[in-house]
């Protein structure tokens, strides 16, 4: 057995308790992958979150070009070209963040980051994904220029969001590799 592993993870995972349970108190919802990445993108992008989560719509956009449309808020430690794609009447945009265009080891450490961020009209892509698909939904396989047309940050590709220096500021706080 070993003794002085088992009491650094003790000790380790006693800070992260800490650690989480501040966050918690800040975001105000409990400190569950989802909840973390939903409150960021909420106050980045200005949208009000629906309560309670666990719905298909995550909140709406409160300003900006988006005003007022519904949108579906994932985050991925890393960038691995694949979605969770519902079909749904109500939803009308996908944003998502991830982590760095890495391909994960099994086995490796994945650290929470936002490297990426993508804006996807949500009917646009079930159809394009239709097109080439039979079948979409849990970690649906997005082709590449896909992802390249819809990426609002670090790179504005996007056609219809720009982020203003502030939110891109914000991002970067985020990164996997951060300003020196």
């Amino acid at each position: 057995m070993d003794e002085d592993g088992l009491k650094s993870v003790a000790m380790l995972l006693q800070a992260r308790g800490e650690i989480e349970a501040r966050i918690a108190d800040i975001v105000g919802r409990p400190l569950a992958h989802g909840h973390l990445s939903d409150w960021i993108a909420a106050q980045v992008f200005d949208i009000e979150l629906e309560p309670g989560g666990d719905h298909v719509v995550d909140g709406w956009f409160r300003s900006g070009p988006l005003a007022g449309r519904t949108v579906n808020i994932k985050h991925y430690t890393r960038h691995e070209g694949l979605l969770d794609v519902v079909e749904s009447d109500e939803l009308e945009h996908y944003l998502v963040m991830t982590g760095p265009r890495t391909a994960a080891r099994p086995g490796t450490h994945r650290p929470w980051s936002i490297d990426h961020v993508y804006l996807f009209d949500a009917f646009e892509l079930t159809q394009a994904l239709h097109a080439y698909m039979r079948r979409i939904g849990v970690a649906t396989s997005v082709r590449a220029e896909h992802w390249h047309a819809a990426e609002v940050y670090p790179r504005a590709a996007h056609a219809g969001y720009r982020l203003s220096r502030v939110q891109a500021a914000a991002l970067a706080g985020f990164s996997s590799t951060p300003a020196r």
